[in-house]
Order: structure tokens, then C-alpha cells, then sequence
């Protein structure tokens, strides 16, 4: 884990005793495995036969690469990892025999479509809920507080993607790790505002036909899936699905001019090699300082689009690669806030 929380890390080991447990940013004296290198070891352990990252950023990019070149099964809710270093991700798993498996509900209401047909998408569309300021006027979205970023209308989550969320640079994340999952251009890959969060995706299969997959809001099911996929095991705790108590349900399009972010990340994609990942790590940088009252809600976009700008694009060879155009779209993203 990448938290620290020793305490009830150390209760749940005492009580599940697994084979391995850290903790990234522990002490050595705790009595288990501590330092980033803990989360590939955990890994590519061989007890382990899935591994489910979950870690926020940047982070998680060696322990995706590091058990896909074991041979594991990777349920990604980790989209950095694609977004920086989709390349590299499929190398590992054909070196590896690896596999990876989305668990965004997104990404997986796409799998699940796709898995049912046995047919390759041409069209991918994923749905938003479009965040808390989804009706504000541009100005207005400019300066929001931390606390109106972090209220979010449907899901429950961490800061940073719930900022993410609120500027829909998460949305354009989504779409670039759409696009090394199901190896689609972007000129077939789109997202919509859906504010109810009832359906998670539309598919597009070559004869035309439209698949979507409908659900109530809950993380349950894409994580159960991504664990038994391609088979399903029966799950009581989730809330029946009901139409009527669903209620109508809305599409809208994205705003562009007042969530800046969100094109910022499709022309990053669109751009490929390094681009994405130095949109990520300046996006990574703003969001910190956001949350720390350095910078207003409208200059997480404005910190973007400057890094963007003085990044020259370079392929994707090696981690060192990415590791690099990370680093200095991080120093770059630092000049312009200070």
C-alpha cells in the first residue's frame, strides 16, 4: 500500500496473515516490507496470481509493467500507467504473457460489450457525469473552491481524482487509456456528459449496432469483473437494477470552452510518444497545488496548457523515456506556478 495508515494496516495482517505486506512510505522499523520498490515485489510475488493497482499517478507505472512481464493478471484502476507508457504496458504483457483487465466502469462496461459480442468495436463512446460544476458558467468554474471541486454529484472518492473529475481531465485520461485498451484512433473515440452515471459506456460495432452497458453508480461490479473476468460470479450486494427508479436519463456534450483540461488531455493523445504523459504529470502537479490553495481552479488548465506548450514530443522507447518527460513536465509545472 502507498498509504499510512501502519496502524490498521498492521490489524489487517495480523488478522488475514497474507504472504507479503507494505507499506511505501513506512518506517523501517515496521515488521513488514517498506520503500517504493515493495510495490513491485508485491507484485510479482508468486503467491499471487492477480494484482489489483489501485495506486494514485505516476506511482504505479513499474509494479503494471513489473507483473505483466511476470505473467499476472493486471486489474488496472491505475489508468496512469496506460496514459504514460501504453507502449511499454503492451510490450510487458506479450513478453510476460501478462494480461490486463480495466476495472474504471467505463472501461468495463466496454469489455463486458465487447466480451458479449466477440466482435472488435468501432466506436467507443464513455459517458461522464459532468462534476459538480457541470451548470456553471465559465467565470464561475474559474474560481471554485477546493471544497465545491471536491463535492462530487455521484461517486464518492480520493482528492485528486475528484478534482480530476471536476476539470474532466479525468474523462481525457479515460479516452487515451481507452485507445492503447482497444486500439482505437481518436477520431472514434468520444465522451458524452450523462448525469444520472446509468449508463457507463456505448459500443459501436462494425454493422452499426449499439451495445451499452446499465448500471446504478457502484464500483462493485467493474472490480468483481475485472477479478472473474471473462466468466461472472453471482453478487447479492449490488442494487437491483430498476428503469423506473432510474428515471429519465440526459446526454449533453462536453463544454470545452469551460473544461479546458479535457482538450488539453485528447490533443496530448492525439499528439502520442511522451505527450500524454507530460500532460499527466503537469496535470499531476496543478491539481497538488490546487488542493494546496497555490493556484485557483482555472489555472489547472492554464498550468497544462503552458507545459504542454514547451514540451517537444519524443516515442515512448524505454521507461527512462517516460520517466524523463515526466520529470520535466513536473519542473516545468513547478516554474509556472511559482
Amino acid at each position: 500500500m502507498t498509504g499510512s495508515n501502519a496502524t490498521g494496516l498492521s490489524a489487517q495482517a495480523a488478522e488475514w496473515r497474507p504472504a507479503y505486506a507494505g507499506v511505501v512510505n513506512g518506517r523501517e522499523t515496521h515488521p513488514w516490507a517498506t520503500g517504493a520498490q515493495c510495490l513491485v515485489e508485491a507484485a510479482t510475488h508468486p503467491d499471487v496470481d492477480i494484482v489489483v493497482n489501485a495506486v494514485v499517478g505516476a506511482a504505479g507505472l513499474d509494479a503494471t509493467l513489473a507483473a505483466l512481464r511476470a505473467g499476472k493478471r493486471v486489474a488496472l484502476a491505475n489508468k496512469e500507467t496506460l496514459v504514460m507508457a501504453g507502449p511499454l504496458v503492451a510490450e510487458a504483457a506479450a513478453a510476460g504473457g501478462g494480461e490486463l483487465v480495466p476495472v474504471d466502469s467505463e472501461h468495463s462496461a466496454v469489455l463486458q460489450c465487447v466480451v458479449s459480442q466477440g466482435a472488435a468495436p468501432s466506436r467507443l463512446i464513455l459517458t461522464a457525469s459532468g462534476g459538480p460544476f457541470r451548470t456553471w458558467e465559465h467565470e464561475a468554474i474559474t474560481n471554485a473552491t477546493v471544497n465545491q471541486a471536491l463535492n462530487h454529484p455521484t461517486w464518492s472518492m480520493g482528492a485528486k481524482i475528484s478534482v480530476d473529475s471536476a476539470t474532466l481531465a479525468n474523462k481525457a485520461l479515460e479516452l487515451i487509456e481507452a485507445h492503447f485498451l482497444f486500439g482505437l484512433g481518436y477520431d472514434v473515440l468520444e465522451a458524452v456528459v450523462h448525469p444520472q452515471s446509468i449508463i457507463h459506456a456505448f459500443v459501436e460495432f462494425p454493422d452499426g449496432s449499439v451495445l451499452a452497458q446499465v448500471g446504478f453508480p457502484s464500483m462493485e461490479v467493474p472490480i468483481l469483473y475485472a477479478l472473474t473476468h471473462p466468466t461472472r460470479l453471482a453478487d447479492s450486494g449490488v442494487r437491483r437494477f430498476d428503469p423506473v427508479a432510474a428515471g429519465p436519463l440526459t446526454f449533453e456534450p462536453v463544454r470545452r470552452e469551460a473544461f479546458r483540461a479535457f482538450g488539453l488531455g485528447i490533443d496530448a493523445g492525439r499528439a502520442g510518444g511522451t505527450a500524454p504523459a507530460v500532460f499527466n504529470a503537469a496535470n499531476e502537479v496543478a491539481v497538488a497545488a490546487f488542493l494546496d490553495g497555490r493556484i485557483t481552479f482555472g489555472g489547472i488548465a492554464d498550468v497544462i496548457d503552458g507545459v504542454l506548450a514547451r514540451h517537444a514530443v519524443e516515442p515512448v522507447s524505454s521507461v527512462e523515456t517516460v520517466r524523463g518527460a515526466d520529470a520535466k513536465a513536473r519542473r516545468l509545472a513547478v516554474e509556472a506556478i511559482s
